[in-house]
């Protein structure tokens, strides 16, 4: 599970999810989908004190020291590696169209884009999906639970929480023999990933008077949108904006690979 990682993109995202004050209909403390409140802000406050204290000051620094191409190709091998989550997830849903794509993007990028650092298959229109187990159980009906953060893995459910082992059964990393590469791997998966949130921490910090509450709203908001397929029963998710989203997110992928080719 990717966020979106442009300010402009996550901002408008707010704005649909009602985090912004002034818009939407927000949620205010007490929600009844985080009956532990108090329990899930002390686990957040430790998560942002370990962020704070470990993972945010290597994620700088590797943006400092790493070349945004070469940042770039560690995103898109990793991204390959989860396409496998998504083809397994999609399956299971009986969504056979997404799971085509997900193997033509496999097969694609695996080989002709070299182990998946190059995304050749997104200029093929296959586009990335985005499944997880989780996804698959709500899916099926299996509602989602008290809202739960989880120490060093932040937001979750009761329903997402277990599945987070079958997801990670369905990454071949796991089955890479060597412990130790496949320790650093993850280690430097989890960097890459934080770098791509520099950005959007900036935003939240600047208009969420509630950071708790704020990311709190946007998953939960975000998994039922992601779950239905943005068709969620009795909810108006703004279509023109999210297709604005999607057309904000695709021209900072041509800037990059603009960047890429200088």
């Amino acid at each position: 599970m990717n966020f979106f990682r442009s300010s402009a993109a996550v901002t408008l995202v707010l704005v649909v999810m009602g985090v912004l004050p002034g818009c939407a209909t927000t949620q205010e403390p007490g929600d009844p989908r985080d009956p532990w409140e108090g329990f899930n802000r002390a686990v957040f406050e430790f998560n942002e004190a370990a962020d704070k204290a470990v993972i945010r000051p290597l994620a700088v620094g590797y943006v400092r020291v790493t070349p945004r191409p070469v940042r770039n190709s560690v995103g898109n091998f990793f991204a390959n590696l989860g396409d496998v989550t998504n083809l397994f997830n999609n399956l299971l849903q009986f969504k056979f169209d997404a799971a085509a794509n997900d193997f033509g993007r496999l097969a694609f990028n695996t080989t002709f884009g070299l182990l998946g650092a190059i995304d050749v298959a997104t200029h093929m229109d296959l586009p990335k999906s985005n499944q997880d187990f989780g996804q698959t159980l709500g899916y099926w009906g299996v509602p989602p639970g008290p809202y739960v953060v989880l120490p060093f893995l932040g937001p979750s459910t009761v329903r997402d929480t277990p599945t987070r082992y079958v997801d990670a059964r369905t990454n071949p990393l796991y089955y890479h023999n060597n412990r130790g590469r496949r320790n650093i791997a993850a280690g430097v998966s989890i960097v890459d990933t934080r770098a791509g949130f520099l950005s959007t921490e900036r935003v939240l910090e600047d208009i969420a008077p509630d950071r708790y509450i704020a990311l709190r709203n946007f998953y939960l908001d975000r998994r039922e949108y992601l779950i239905h397929d943005g068709e969620v029963p009795g909810r108006d998710w703004g279509a023109d904006l999210f297709d604005e989203l999607e057309e904000m997110e695709a021209m900072e992928a041509e800037e990059r690979r603009e960047e890429e080719r200088q």
